[in-house]
């Protein structure tokens, strides 16, 4: 066996070890008396007019066959269109490829851009799967200290962390774990230090936009698109969340046409997938990419949810950070280490996670993507949970 992945495989991520957790714990106690905070499942309904123009699309003998390695064609002209229109950017079809939801598309990007030796910075707190999938290429992983108050990047601390080796910055925004929204302000600081920091050291440094959020915002702040604002950026976008279609495993690549090597970065996309073994996402969700790009699902019950976890969390006491999208909440943990503190939290039959693997100590993580009677009565459970801590709060 390969040792590396084998122990991957023996120690699953804390989000599903306490997704399984709390599978296990319903079956004993029965669903209705389990409040599971854990994983980040949209369950939204699927928009019908989707699951109408699936059944369509599956009904053609044409669209079970396999498409060219990059996705297809009509496909990826309908992505660059919607993208150009929308936020006023640039791309071709030839900027566009097609990948099995945002971890290939991770994948496929990390293998094609990093060498050995490679250096990657990551925002904490940062989606733990991206030390995962980068843990095959001897790259080594740098990480960017937040704000405390605002768990935003911590700007001064990623100019310091920049040097020679530096090949890629990754970003993820509405963030998992803790929604905040990054303002164009924001965005411009980072871009700014990139091109500087790429002018000082004569290298290309590429901004990964991580983008399976980015239509699910509460505020009325726009989404800062990367490409209008830095030119060495790459883009990877799954339809999973904002269409409630997770299992179905349909996403997208996109570089800037105007950052350096945009050509050779797809032809590597190309080996990195047949490497991988990731050649041609499923082609029936291929096809259904123009009849679905610009629809979401029904957002508000996500946005329900939220306003009345934050409320009564804040009522009772708790310390909170709740940025202004994804469906994700940060909560301080009532003693220093957030793990004991998630095995307490299963005495009152609350699953959440703490955020060690995100790269942050002293909080969980909350999904409030679950339906709104869970979560009215979750709220008994999180003030005992409270109580049970008396004067040590």
């Amino acid at each position: 066996m390969n040792e590396k992945n084998l122990q991957k495989g023996l120690k699953p991520s804390k989000i599903r070890e306490l997704f399984e957790y709390s599978n296990a714990l319903k079956q004993k106690i029965g669903a209705d008396n389990v409040y599971d905070f854990s994983i980040g499942n949209p369950f939204a309904p699927v928009p019908q007019t989707i699951k109408e123009e699936i059944g369509k699309i599956a009904l053609s003998d044409k669209n079970h066959s396999y498409t060219s390695t990059c996705g297809d064609q009509e496909s990826r002209q309908a992505i660059a269109t919607f993208l150009n229109t929308t936020y006023g950017s640039k791309f071709k079809d030839s900027n566009i490829f097609l990948t099995c939801g945002a971890a290939s598309a991770l994948a496929i990007s990390f293998n094609a851009l990093l060498n050995e030796n490679d250096e990657v910075i990551l925002f904490v707190p940062f989606f733990p799967e991206y030390p995962t999938i980068l843990s095959n290429l001897n790259v080594k992983i740098v990480l960017v200290n937040p704000d405390p108050k605002t768990i935003e990047p911590d700007l001064n601390d990623l100019k310091n962390k920049i040097t020679s080796k530096t090949k890629l910055v990754i970003i993820d925004t509405p963030n998992n774990p803790s929604g905040v929204l990054y303002k164009e302000g924001t965005i411009k600081t980072i871009s700014s230090i990139l091109e500087e920091k790429q002018n000082e050291y004569g290298t290309s440094i590429y901004l990964l936009s991580d983008e399976p959020y980015r239509e699910l915002i509460y505020s009325k702040n726009r989404y800062p698109f990367i490409t209008n604002f830095y030119r060495n950026s790459i883009i990877t976008y799954s339809f999973s969340k904002v269409l409630s279609m997770p299992g179905d495993r349909i996403g997208y690549i996109a570089i800037n046409p105007e950052a350096d090597e945009a050509e050779n970065f797809m032809y590597a996309c190309v080996g990195a997938s047949r490497t991988l073994g990731y050649v041609c996402a499923p082609t029936i969700f291929q096809k259904l990419i123009p009849h679905i790009l610009g629809i979401t699902s029904d957002f508000s019950i996500y946005k329900k949810g939220r306003e009345i976890l934050l409320d009564n969390l804040q009522n009772i006491g708790y310390q909170v950070i709740c940025g202004e999208g994804a469906f994700y909440l940060l909560l301080k943990a009532l003693e220093e280490d957030a793990n004991k503190f998630s095995d307490r939290a299963k005495s009152f039959n609350l699953i959440v996670v703490p955020t060690d693997p995100f790269g942050l100590k002293g909080y969980v993580r909350l999904s409030y993507a679950l339906p709104t009677q869970t979560i009215k009565n979750s709220i008994k459970a999180f003030k005992d949970l409270y109580d049970s801590y008396g004067d040590k709060k």
